[in-house]
């Protein structure tokens, strides 16, 4: 008995000693994917400028070539109906940072908001105070002033719109004038971040010129007319697409007669009309000007391969707005509500919770950038965004989504025949309503579903004006959640 009870008590002591051991194992598994998991990715988030959502090739644009941006596209997410707040280029900078609409961030034009955007309190500090080591690289334009804003460990930026060729930076405090291509000089300045940016997770925020012409730019942080150059491809691309014709748009020259706000006759203005639409050249250069773009993304994702880094890094693609080519006779404008001015790219590639050439149908916009990227970094995002995490879209892990975005613009009265056309507008998956702020009587209704080109304006359609009344009403709505 004497040995049987010894045994038991040994066979007893062994298997709590090993389920103990268990344990610890266990938990040290645990332990190690609980870190895996917490574990914080390094984040690039690239900015191009005025880049139409159609405009690279995995999107459908018929002749330009972008093997690396559709490389993004193959091995990440891309949001079909992703769209900025305000489709202006400061507006929407600040939208991006800030996770706010430009009613609420302060920077509603493109005027000299140097003060303002000193106060900002974006998602790059937030990063910043949480551990991350944060560049800013390129295109401030919130006015003039290229000095260092708060929250940035690393800072080389453009002054205002900045120059296409020698363009002057200020790199952390010293003003420098660089010999080359503006695209080109953005890169080393982001590679340099990059393979500085060792055992810290790291925020690179690369803000390009392109696709933005050489302009004259006044005092006050306004650009008037496109200065020399225009739109200035890198030497090594100019000429690359000689001969090539752009698949213009369905609602190309078609000139508007239902759009008051648009046909108003301006000062000596000449009528909207076919002579006003973007020239092919133009439209060549601006893709020759994405070769550098697209040549640089490839650069950042080698690096970050070199670095052993590639994959536990977010990247991000997109855009500050859309661009017209003679859409409703508008030429090589942005601002007004229609689908080419609102609508942007977005791509994001990070495959640990990211299913490789993956799509989303869902509305997004530029002020949820902040909250997704705070989301995955852990960090708590800050109370008064109006913008919203879409890290569940990324495997299609929500239930119920927003099925309305507020857009909005103001006045800057900088180019003629856009003045006094401010605006609030609504987008549902079927309607789009714009209710101008300074133009009485002068909205537009669109049917989106049955007019995706926005050619027939429903304003003064009487069979319309149940629709128009439940679109006002979700106006307001918006309205009031985003004060």
């Amino acid at each position: 008995m004497h040995d049987i009870a010894t045994r038991l008590i040994m066979s007893l002591t062994f298997k709590i000693v090993l389920f103990g051991v268990s344990l610890l194992l266990l938990e040290g598994c645990r332990s190690r994917h609980t870190r895996s998991e917490n574990s914080r990715p390094n984040m690039v988030v690239i900015l191009v400028d005025d880049m139409r959502w159609d405009e690279y090739a995995a999107a459908g644009h018929n002749y330009i070539k972008t093997p690396h941006i559709d490389r993004l596209v193959k091995e990440g997410i891309t949001f079909k109906n992703a769209f900025c707040t305000t489709p202006l280029c400061s507006p929407s900078r600040a939208s991006f940072l800030t996770g706010q609409y430009a009613h609420k961030n302060g920077i509603i034009d493109n005027l000299a908001r140097d003060t303002q955007s000193h106060k900002l309190v974006t998602f790059p500090k937030m990063l910043h105070d949480a551990g991350y080591l944060t560049g800013f690289i390129g295109k401030w334009h919130m006015g003039n002033d290229n000095t260092r804003r708060p929250g940035w460990d690393y800072w080389a930026s453009l002054k205002g719109q900045g120059e296409a060729e020698n363009p002057n930076l200020n790199i952390n405090g010293t003003e420098q004038q660089l010999q080359g291509y503006v695209t080109d000089i953005l890169m080393d300045q982001a590679l340099k971040f990059i393979r500085a940016s060792k055992n810290k997770p790291f925020l690179l925020y690369l803000s390009h010129k392109a696709l933005h012409p050489n302009v004259v730019q006044r005092n006050d942080g306004s650009v008037g007319d496109i200065g020399q150059g225009g739109f200035v491809p890198a030497p090594r691309h100019k000429g690359m697409y000689d001969g090539a014709v752009f698949d213009r748009r369905a609602n190309y020259a078609i000139i508007p007669t239902d759009k008051p706000a648009l046909l108003r006759q301006i000062d000596s203005l000449p009528p909207l009309g076919i002579a006003t639409a973007t020239k092919e050249k133009t439209i060549r250069e601006r893709a020759e000007m994405l070769m550098a773009v697209d040549e640089g993304v490839g650069l950042l994702i080698k690096a970050l391969e070199e670095q052993g880094t590639l994959d536990q890094t977010v990247i991000v693609f997109t855009s500050d707005h859309g661009f017209f080519y003679g859409e409703h006779g508008l030429d090589e404008e942005r601002r007004l509500a229609y689908e080419e001015s609102i609508r942007i790219p977005m791509i994001i590639r990070y495959p640990p919770i990211i299913k490789a050439a993956s799509q989303s149908d869902h509305m997004i916009l530029s002020v949820d950038l902040a909250p997704t990227l705070l989301a995955i970094a852990g960090v708590q995002s800050e109370s008064l965004m109006h913008g919203k995490s879409f890290l569940p879209l990324f495997n299609n892990v929500v239930k119920e989504w927003r099925t309305t975005i507020l857009l909005e613009y103001y006045s800057d009265r900088v180019f003629p025949r856009i003045r006094y056309m401010g605006y609030k507008a609504i987008r549902t998956d079927r309607y789009k309503f714009i209710h101008y702020l300074e133009l009485v009587g002068m909205d537009e209704l669109y049917d989106l579903q049955q007019d995706p080109y926005e050619i027939k304006n429903l304003f003064n359609d009487n069979a319309s004006k149940t629709i128009l009344m439940e679109m006002q009403d979700k106006l307001n709505e918006q309205l009031i959640l985003t004060q």
